[in-house]
């Protein structure tokens, strides 16, 4: 159930940071990646040699790291996890996440998310007992932060009572339940993303100006719902996300063999620009230029339609497929001509005309098209594109369920 599942942890300065070593290990061992933000409290009481070691990841502490700012800032840590854990979550994490604080990499990360939180409380009782910290507690509950724990026993403190963090064993059965609820869960989603790369020789190749953003982050959201994503990706400059399993191909015969090979699917979105046609035969060796300046002629074949090809009626047909119609114009009518001529359930229509900035950019606007209508999506980020899209899939394979 949490294979491929993505967990920020936010260890804080309370003794009972000790457990978070083992939690670690129990969340690698269930195929968990495990990232870790540590306060600079939480030094006091686990290194973070220990925890890297550990996750098998860099330690995250310093809000001013410019190297970390520029590689893994606090806004992508914040939102790369399916779940936002802090654990312990100290008296003082606790108000100071109820107060919308931003004064260290902690608080920052957690203020800027847009993914769940959990916490699980770590505290003397008379701290856990004050009012102060139930009317926290309760705010943050009523703002949809999840709570695992605490329990009762023995403290470090000598004394005895609520506020003992959980095991980790209970909080990993909380993660569990948490993503038994995700939408998507048992599912299998296949995504194409990026260009396609036809070679015309060893040297030279023809291909499109998609970055791949969008199919991309289609994939994360589709993960992120708990589906078992595929991600079968031309060549892009973008890291591959986490908790999908990617496939990394150049042309539109490889992209296809790659699909058909992810199959059965319960879902497929084709986002991929693939290259209509390749060249009939590409050379073997460099095309030199001849001593009279004679230009070669290139003959072209036309390429497999992946998206017709998963659109076809049979028993490996996913239940949903959905395409792209990436337009320069009449976007609506060729969007509509091409959800007849292909098959697919649903197109979502773009402009990609230069001026829109579409191709390479992080915003889109797309229309949902489909059998019942017409949806007009407004311009948003395309990882904002990719989770409404994501949770329409889940609506559409829960109605059919």
């Amino acid at each position: 159930m949490l294979a491929r599942k993505r967990i920020l942890l936010i260890i804080t300065g309370g003794i009972a940071a000790y457990k978070c070593l083992d939690l670690i290990r129990r969340l690698r061992e269930r195929g968990v990646s495990v990232r870790c933000v540590m306060t600079e409290a939480a030094h006091q009481f686990v290194t973070p040699m220990s925890v890297s070691a550990l996750t098998e990841d860099k330690v995250y502490s310093d809000m001013f790291s410019l190297t970390d700012e520029s590689e893994m800032g606090h806004i992508q840590l914040s939102r790369d996890a399916d779940l936002l854990l802090v654990a312990p979550a100290t008296a003082d994490i606790l108000a100071r996440m109820h107060a919308g604080m931003a004064n260290d990499l902690a608080t920052t990360t957690l203020l800027a998310t847009d993914k769940p939180v959990m916490v699980a409380p770590a505290m003397n009782v008379r701290m856990w007992h004050h009012p102060a910290t139930q009317r926290n507690l309760a705010a943050l509950r009523a703002l949809g932060v999840r709570q695992v724990g605490p329990g009762e026993g023995a403290m470090a403190c000598n004394e005895f009572g609520m506020g003992r963090m959980a095991e980790p064993a209970e909080i990993i059965a909380a993660i569990e339940d948490f993503f038994a609820d995700s939408p998507l869960q048992g599912l299998r989603a296949l995504v194409t993303s990026g260009p396609t790369v036809e070679a015309i020789d060893p040297v030279r190749f023809i291909a499109n100006r998609s970055s791949g953003k969008q199919g991309h982050a289609i994939a994360a959201a589709l993960a992120g719902l708990g589906a078992d994503t595929t991600l079968v990706s031309g060549p892009v400059n973008l890291p591959d996300p986490d908790g999908v399993a990617t496939v990394h191909v150049e042309s539109a015969r490889d992209m296809l063999a790659a699909c058909k090979a992810a199959l059965p699917a319960d879902v497929a979105v084709c986002a991929a620009a693939v290259a209509d046609w390749r060249i009939a035969r590409s050379a073997k060796s460099k095309i030199k230029k001849t001593a009279g300046g004679d230009t070669p002629t290139l003959a072209f074949a036309e390429n497999p339609d992946i998206l017709a090809t998963l659109s076809k009626k049979g028993r490996k047909r996913p239940r949903l497929v959905v395409g792209f119609a990436a337009e320069t114009d009449h976007v609506l009518r060729h969007a509509k001509q091409k959800l007849a001529r292909k098959g697919c359930d649903w197109i979502l229509a773009n402009d990609v005309s230069p001026e829109t900035g579409t191709f390479g950019g992080d915003a889109n606007r797309v229309h949902l098209i489909s059998a019942e209508g017409q949806e007009d999506w407004p311009a948003m980020s395309k990882v904002e594109v990719a989770e409404r899209l994501a949770a329409r899939v889940a609506e559409a394979l829960g109605e059919d369920a």
